[in-house]
């Protein structure tokens, strides 16, 4: 610290905050205190929460890898039943189910049965939940060395290998990337995800902005369709277009066809490295800006603002740091994600007003959502 740095009011506060929080009288006198003893026991009950996380997470894991949320999800069934279908012993079954029932995924009934929680019912049917817990394994493995994880630099685990098809792409090579059967599989596997969650974000935005304003729709990053199949299904008038790599464009026309969406045009190619298709007067990144770097964001936001006619809209639905009630949603937990997959960082919804008014756009505003923990909206104005 140089000599001359003299410490702010704030920063001595917190100093001395944090030298009465690890004193060991302090904390002996604040639990004799009522009023203080409820403060520590709730930061008590807070730090643990965070220290045992983990374990809560491999627990929900261990209960969905052994049927029981689907089973349950049908019918009660006993322990013994729950525990010969999952291949487990009784004992292991046991100890699982007294340790979802911990975290409310479970809940006994009488007679040695049991049924699903509220976190359970509510998890049963969310397809895309359930496809985020598959996922996750990859950045499970990564983060059971969070140091060296940080220490090799962004990417090079599992999560990055994973994402190695747009990082192909990234570099220019999306024709290699089409010709190749395991970019191919990697490129579906991604894709069957987006789809699988992509129902709760389309709730939202569909909710918060009215797409029937428009007249022709461009879903940049658009995997299968998914997105613009549940738009379809509100705005049957509307033109409808699909823009992703060349893989996922050729999956995506066969997947709307069989939805009888065969009028979504479908174009392939890299948004880093081709041109955009021209004509629609609203273009959608749901998803899509926190994977990339500013570099690329910058450049796809400029893209666009040529892509689209005087008037015509962007409409950005992400999830954003400093979201209020779900901030360690952003830096904690997309933070070390996105560094796991070696591309993209979290933004809060001002950066993002920032680079969106860099590119050109007139006006920038949020549209609030009923779940912005889900997705923020912003929608902008060429």
């Amino acid at each position: 610290m140089p000599e001359s740095f003299t410490p702010g009011w704030r920063e001595k506060w917190l100093l001395a905050r944090n030298r009465w929080l690890g004193d060991p009288g302090f904390q002996r006198w604040s639990m004799r205190l009522p009023l203080l003893r409820r403060v520590a026991q709730h930061h008590a009950v807070s730090m643990f929460g965070v220290i045992t996380g983990f374990v809560y997470t491999k627990t929900l894991t261990a209960a969905v890898d052994a049927g029981v949320i689907a089973a349950l999800a049908k019918a009660p069934a006993s322990s013994e039943t729950l525990a010969a279908s999952a291949g487990l012993a009784p004992a292991a079954m046991a100890r699982l189910l007294a340790a979802a029932q911990a975290i409310d995924l479970v809940e006994p009934l009488p007679g040695d049965r049991w049924t699903l929680g509220e976190r359970g019912a509510a998890l049963a049917n969310n397809k895309g939940a359930l496809a985020m817990i598959e996922h996750h394994k990859l950045f499970y493995d990564d983060l059971a060395d969070p140091l060296a994880m940080l220490q090799r630099g962004r990417g090079g685990g599992k999560l990055a290998d994973f994402w190695s098809y747009a990082e192909a792409a990234g570099q220019g090579t999306p024709a290699r990337a089409d010709a190749d059967p395991e970019a191919i599989a990697r490129a579906s596997a991604y894709s069957a995800l987006m789809a699988a969650s992509q129902p709760m974000v389309a709730e939202q935005v569909i909710a918060a902005h009215d797409f029937g304003r428009h007249r022709a729709l461009l879903d940049i990053g658009g995997g299968h369709g998914a997105f613009v199949a549940e738009v379809a299904a509100r705005h049957p008038g509307l033109g409808l277009a699909v823009f992703d790599l060349p893989p996922v464009a050729e999956a995506a026309r066969s997947v709307l066809a069989a939805r009888g969406l065969g009028r979504v045009a479908v174009h392939g190619g890299s948004f880093r490295d081709d041109p955009l298709p021209q004509g629609a007067d609203a273009i959608s990144l749901v998803r899509i800006l926190h994977d990339h770097d500013d570099a690329v964001v910058a450049a796809l936001l400029g893209k666009i603002h040529a892509a689209l006619p005087p008037g015509g809209r962007l409409i950005i639905a992400e999830p954003m740091a400093g979201t209020r009630g779900a901030e360690a949603m952003g830096d904690a937990y997309f933070g070390l994600y996105l560094w796991a997959m070696g591309s993209g960082r979290p933004r809060t919804g001002e950066a993002y007003r920032a680079m969106v008014k860099a590119a050109g756009f007139r006006r920038v505003r949020e549209v609030p959502t009923p779940l912005p923990m889900v997705t923020r909206l912003l929608v902008a104005e060429r």
